[in-house]
């Protein structure tokens, strides 16, 4: 098959593009950039050219390819909105460009959004305030004749090369001289290893039905309490709670993401498609210590 990959180059979608290939697949990746581009030649993919706000260049990828795995998005939090639309403008372009050919179109989502509080399944719907709707834009290709379906991924995906929550931490404890958790820290994140994600991602492009909601999570959900627990003690730093508000102003927008409780389960996805997380969790993760290597 070949594949189109947006965020080809990125954290996540440079694991999917080495896991796709090492199964046997084709693979057409996304590159706005040069040094992107000799990266995807250099793995062994295609290079296509262009940016989520190129329009014109995703329906050509899509529309060259087997079947889109969909994983970029401009992570500026600033222009969150703004950007929420582009990602959805972008969906829409690929699934236009795929109508009526019943071929896979993989998006990623998150599972932040889904009720709190309690342990959330593929059964549950986001919440309709969330300003991202790559979920929603993605499933409602499934009715153009695209088999679309999502996967949503944990809030921390670790492993080498992360640059998302858990580095935000680490690196605010490091300048602060304190990690931090909110309230009594007992609210819980899931987690899932990048190379178990992009397995994940294969196996639902390879597998997935029109409409299904998958979830990468490895680990259920971690007290967060846990995570600032072993970044105090490798940082030497004290551990200390904090109100949301206070969060917010230390970590700003992830502030207000550490206070979530999203305790979230993977069993019906490892069913369906036969995943079984092989890697290191969080924590584990974190134990090794190449995340506070300066």
């Amino acid at each position: 098959m070949r594949v189109f990959v947006t965020g080809a180059t990125g954290f996540i979608g440079s694991a999917i593009v080495r896991e796709l290939l090492g199964a046997g697949h084709r693979v057409l990746g996304l590159a706005r950039s040069d040094r992107g581009a000799s990266a995807l030649a250099a793995a062994g993919a295609e290079v296509h050219r262009g940016s989520l706000e190129d329009l014109d260049s995703l329906k050509r990828g899509a529309a060259a390819a087997d079947g889109v795995i969909h994983t970029a998005f401009i992570h500026d939090f600033s222009s969150f909105e703004a950007n929420a639309r582009i990602d959805e403008r972008a969906i829409e372009a690929m699934a236009a460009a795929l109508a009526g050919t019943d071929k896979p179109l993989v998006v990623s989502a998150g599972t932040l959004g889904l009720p709190p509080g309690r342990l959330a399944t593929e059964e549950d719907s986001p919440g309709s305030a969330l300003p991202r709707k790559s979920e929603s834009a993605a499933l409602s290709a499934a009715a153009q004749g695209v088999r679309a379906m999502v996967v949503r991924l944990s809030p921390s995906v670790h492993g080498d090369g992360d640059h998302g929550f858990v580095p935000a931490l680490v690196t605010s404890a490091r300048e602060k001289g304190f990690a931090l958790y909110v309230g009594d820290g007992e609210n819980r994140w899931p987690a899932v290893h990048r190379l178990d994600a992009a397995r994940l991602f294969r196996l639902a492009l390879e597998k997935g039905t029109a409409g299904a909601r998958f979830h990468g999570v490895a680990d259920e959900g971690i007290p967060v309490r846990r995570i600032a627990q072993v970044i105090g003690r490798r940082l030497n730093v004290p551990v200390v709670s904090k109100s949301v508000a206070e969060a917010a102003e230390v970590l700003g927008f992830i502030g207000h993401a550490v206070a979530i409780d999203n305790p979230t389960s993977s069993a019906w996805t490892r069913e369906r498609l036969g995943w079984h997380p092989t890697q290191v969790g969080l924590l584990q993760d974190l134990e090794q210590g190449r995340y506070f290597e300066s």
